[in-house]
């Protein structure tokens, strides 16, 4: 399934600007009304996962999306970024293999992003 949300799209490729890594979008719209999308990425060392989040916010706002919480961005080892329907968790590798979140949300639809990413 590709995904027909463009701050998904917007959120997918500012990551990969900025080498986040593994990146995963799962539509939960059928599991909660928290959110539609979870957007999940692994970044490198904090500097990088600040970089990977400074850069999505910066997309979102010139989309005009309004950011409504951020969390763990000064620790960087798990920083979440809540917008309307899409909310974003930028990873360190260990906690994001700690936490699991495709796993627990096993039952959201992958959304293809292949054609996002850069070679």
């Amino acid at each position: 399934m590709s995904c027909e949300n463009n701050f998904v799209n917007t959120i997918v490729k500012a990551a990969d600007a900025k080498f986040g890594k593994d990146i995963t979008v799962l539509d939960v719209r059928e599991l909660t009304t928290l959110t539609s999308y979870f957007v999940i990425i692994t970044g490198g060392a904090p500097s990088n996962i600040q970089a990977i989040c400074d850069n999505i916010e910066e997309k979102m706002r010139d989309e005009g999306a309004k950011l409504w919480n951020k969390e763990g961005y000064n620790n960087a080892e798990w920083v979440l970024l809540g917008y309307d329907d899409v909310i974003v968790h930028i990873f360190q590798a260990e906690p994001r293999e700690f936490y699991k979140l495709e796993h627990i949300w096993k039952d959201g639809l992958d959304v293809d992003i292949k054609d996002l990413l850069s070679e």
